[in-house]
């Protein structure tokens, strides 16, 4: 993609998604996700009219003058993206890909946060962590995001919710708002989970395209594995294989919705037919 219809597609995007979080969402999300309250600020020297109760006795004696101690307001938030890149974010149906209503969704949540002054942070993962944004703030910042949405290229088609979770653990110290957003054909990251909910407050988004949930009866058919690249020729007309595959869907959504209640996370799952503003409304709404 040329540079010219690289910036066209981030406007689209901007223009589009900017509306839906400067009219819909910007309120929703300030609510549902409010600040940690007073923190500590500094020390400085005692004011007539200072509340005493704020004297900081060590210092005041220290100094032989009295010392208050400034708490100010947190709010300010550091929402972090978690997007995974892997290369079944690559399907999709009735013309819309799962890749472009992730997109979609992370960049209406930037700008959500944006709104309220909050920095934004962002992980591209596929089996490995493919880019890290550390957290900033700013239009400009948000575009920069939205512009690695787009053209960014894994070098990995494979996916590992686990390992990118360690890394946000890693990385952020401090508690943050992480919006892991995926399909989820995934397993094996219920504790890596676990442990980085006790400090974040974590929403798995799942994006799907229903013709994933079927293999249809086509007979034998060359298929491509989006993960592994890998052609196989599978006969469809079994029973038997189209049972075994569905079965195999159906358990790692089951792990997604379970791992995640568990653990105290949210969940939203939005299909790319779907209205996936309708579905965030009604997730913020409910929390």
């Amino acid at each position: 993609m040329d540079t010219k219809d690289l910036l066209k597609k981030v406007r689209k995007i901007e223009i589009k998604t900017r509306r839906l979080s400067d009219h819909i969402f910007s309120g929703e999300y300030h609510t549902s996700f409010k600040g940690r309250g007073m923190t500590f600020s500094e020390v400085r020297q005692y004011q007539y009219g200072d509340d005493i109760r704020a004297i900081d006795w060590n210092v005041t004696a220290r100094y032989n003058e009295a010392h208050v101690k400034v708490f100010e307001e947190e709010r300010e938030l550091t929402m972090m993206l978690m997007v995974d890149i892997s290369g079944s974010e690559s399907f999709g149906s009735k013309n819309q890909f799962k890749k472009d209503i992730v997109t979609e969704i992370a960049a209406t949540m930037a700008f959500s946060a944006t709104q309220n002054n909050d920095k934004i942070g962002l992980i591209l993962f596929s089996d490995e962590i493919e880019l890290y944004i550390p957290p900033k703030k700013g239009r400009s910042h948000v575009l920069r995001i939205i512009r690695e949405l787009i053209e960014f290229q894994p070098k990995s088609r494979k996916t590992d919710i686990a390992q990118a979770l360690k890394f946000l653990s890693g990385t952020q110290k401090k508690k943050a708002i992480v919006f892991v957003i995926s399909d989820f054909m995934s397993e094996d990251y219920e504790q890596t989970l676990k442990i980085a909910s006790k400090k974040h407050d974590i929403t798995g988004i799942r994006v799907y395209d229903i013709r994933e949930e079927k293999m249809p009866d086509l007979g034998m058919v060359s298929m491509l594995d989006a993960e592994t690249g890998a052609i196989e020729l599978i006969n469809t007309g079994s029973k038997a294989v189209r049972m075994n595959y569905e079965k195999q869907y159906h358990d790692k959504v089951n792990y997604f919705k379970e791992t995640f209640s568990k653990s105290g996370s949210g969940v939203v799952n939005t299909r790319v037919d779907e209205s996936y503003v309708t579905k965030l409304l009604s997730y913020f709404k409910s929390r």
